[in-house]
């Protein structure tokens, strides 16, 4: 029985939305402190290039997403452009990585909305935004730019308090140790983790209007507003109290802004990460479910899978499968470890993603062709970077992916 196909309702502005929802949060509330051991320049460095290894995987990812306007994301494009184990490894190493990045922003959420609660909240959480997710992308779209205001509010007070507090001292911007390529590369790969939200413009490609002019204007201007808010936020946070306080902060946000005078700003950032945490998991959820139903329809994951709802016209089964997993990781596990290995699969994600870009014609490319070789050099050269257990459990991923694929193959799964 043919399913039908998912409604485009969002244009420029709710797809812009969706990328930008889904990278701010994470870097800025979680990453600055950790990338922050290196010292001040070594993080704004970092920052800098990771953001230019995403600008390239954006462009790669937004040419692909114009010629395949199909949900899937890097799935669809390694399968067309590469063959269909690349597309497959591409798709595993995206619902597996996703999937613990999922379970950790539902954890980031229970942390900063109520320390003392924040497993059952991370529970709920996954929960309710799985249902949200599960009703339809407008109403998913609508529910991030609410999420989104929150954020950018609580931010800009952040800013604004750290920009003020008396002892904020510019020198601390160049502070610390001196860099070297290992702290610069330390910091661009836990910072990298915070701009890979873009995807999710390219991942609901069958879901926008237009796709071919959308997405090229979309993911760019997603991508240099997050990097534009990340750089404010970050020189904010350093000349208000320096690379060392922090790096040694459980919340270097608030550490931040508890430097200045406005009353109440911890508990704005408290429910601006938690909002933050919030929009990131519910793009997420709807990255990862309509992965699941690209390879769904391709025979590599159930066929259950890539049912859409009749009426809402979501992956609605996929979505579910996906909820019902993270609700299960978020109950029994401590995710803080597993960022790494996240890391190393969504780089390993969009190194395939680079890799398809190179084999665009010369009418299907909005970017030169050198744009995509350098997003596969650096997402190869930090993935690298990462701690030894992220690359070894990475690598092991990688070849379970690979089998999974065999397997299938070996059963009559269709694989093209």
């Amino acid at each position: 029985m043919t399913q039908p196909e998912l409604r485009r309702d969002l244009g420029v502005g709710d797809a812009v939305v969706v990328g930008l929802g889904a990278m701010v949060g994470a870097g800025v509330f979680a990453a600055i402190g950790a990338a922050a051991v290196g010292g001040a320049v070594a993080l704004l460095v970092g920052l800098v290039l990771a953001g230019l290894v995403a600008a390239a995987n954006a462009a790669s990812s937004a040419q692909l997403a114009a010629v395949h306007p199909a949900a899937g994301g890097t799935y669809v494009y390694g399968r067309e452009r590469l063959g269909p184990a690349w597309g497959h490894l591409a798709g595993w190493g995206f619902v597996v990585g996703k999937t613990a990045s999922c379970a950790a922003m539902a954890l980031t959420f229970g942390a900063y909305a109520a320390p003392d609660l924040a497993r059952p909240l991370a529970a709920a959480a996954v929960v309710v935004l799985t249902v949200l997710d599960a009703r339809g992308v407008r109403r998913t779209a609508r529910a991030m730019r609410v999420g989104l205001a929150v954020v950018l509010g609580s931010l800009a007070l952040v800013v604004v308090s750290a920009l003020t507090a008396p002892g904020g001292d510019v020198g601390r911007l160049v502070e610390g140790a001196a860099p070297t390529p290992r702290t610069v590369l330390e910091a661009a790969g836990l910072l990298f983790f915070a701009f890979a939200g873009y995807a999710r413009i390219a991942t609901l490609g069958e879901e926008v209007r237009d796709p071919a002019t959308t997405i090229p204007k979309a993911v760019p201007r997603a991508l240099g507003a997050a990097l534009a808010i990340y750089l404010v936020v970050a020189v904010a946070a350093l000349v208000a109290v320096g690379a060392d306080a922090l790096a040694a902060a459980d919340a270097p946000l608030a550490t931040a802004a508890a430097a200045g005078h406005l009353d109440g700003v911890s508990v704005v950032v408290r429910i601006g990460g938690a909002a933050a945490a919030a929009g990131v998991l519910l793009s997420l959820l709807a990255g990862v479910a309509r992965t699941e139903l690209a390879m769904a329809r391709d025979g590599h994951l159930p066929a259950a899978l890539a049912r859409v709802h009749p009426v809402h016209r979501i992956p609605h089964v996929a979505q579910l499968t996906v909820g019902a997993v993270v609700l299960a990781v978020v109950l029994v596990a401590d995710l803080r470890g597993a960022i790494g290995f996240s890391s190393f699969a969504v780089l390993t994600y969009y190194a395939i993603t680079n890799l398809a870009a190179l084999r665009l014609a010369a009418h299907e490319r909005h970017w030169p062709r050198w744009v995509a070789g350098a997003g596969l050099i650096g997402c190869t050269v930090l993935a690298l970077s990462l701690p030894a257990q992220a690359v070894i459990g990475g690598a092991v991923l990688l070849v379970l992916g690979r089998a999974a694929f065999e397997v299938s193959s070996r059963r009559g799964g269709r694989v093209s």
